[in-house]
C-alpha cells in the first residue's frame, strides 16, 4: 500500500520548526510498507497509507489511547508495544501534527538517553 506523500511532506516541513540538533539528526527510512522518520536511527513517527504512527512512551500509552482519531498499532492481529495510529481528524491542524511529531520525538530520546 502507497503511503500518503501529502503528509509525509507535512510531516518533514513540521520537523523544521524543531531545534537544529534534533532537526539535524533526523532520517527517513522506508518501514512497514510506508515512510518512517528516525532521530538518530530511532523511529518517531511514520506514514502508513493515509494514517500516522507514532511512537508513544509507556506511562503515556493509555491517554493516548483514549483520544478521539487514536488506536493502537496492530500488524499481524496484535497490538505492537508504544505504537499507535493516528488518524487525519486528530492531526488535521499544524499544531496537532506537530504534538504528534513532539510525542513520537519524546519516546526515541528517552531511547537513546539524550
Amino acid at each position: 500500500m502507497p503511503f500518503d506523500t501529502v503528509l509525509a511532506e507535512r510531516i518533514r516541513n513540521s520537523l523544521q520548526a524543531f531545534p537544529g540538533p534534533i532537526r539535524n539528526d533526523m532520517s527517513e527510512k522506508r518501514m512497514f510498507g510506508g515512510l518512517a522518520f528516525l532521530l538518530r536511527g530511532k523511529m518517531t513517527v511514520g506514514v502508513i497509507g493515509k494514517e500516522m504512527v507514532v511512537r508513544i512512551v509507556g506511562e503515556k500509552m493509555e491517554g493516548i489511547l483514549g483520544m478521539e482519531g487514536v488506536r493502537p498499532m496492530d500488524f499481524n492481529k496484535k497490538p505492537m508495544k508504544e505504537f499507535v495510529f493516528v488518524s487525519s481528524e486528530a492531526m488535521e491542524h499544524e499544531e496537532e501534527l506537530s504534538g504528534w511529531i513532539s510525542l513520537g520525538i519524546e519516546h526515541a530520546r528517552r531511547t537513546l538517553n539524550l
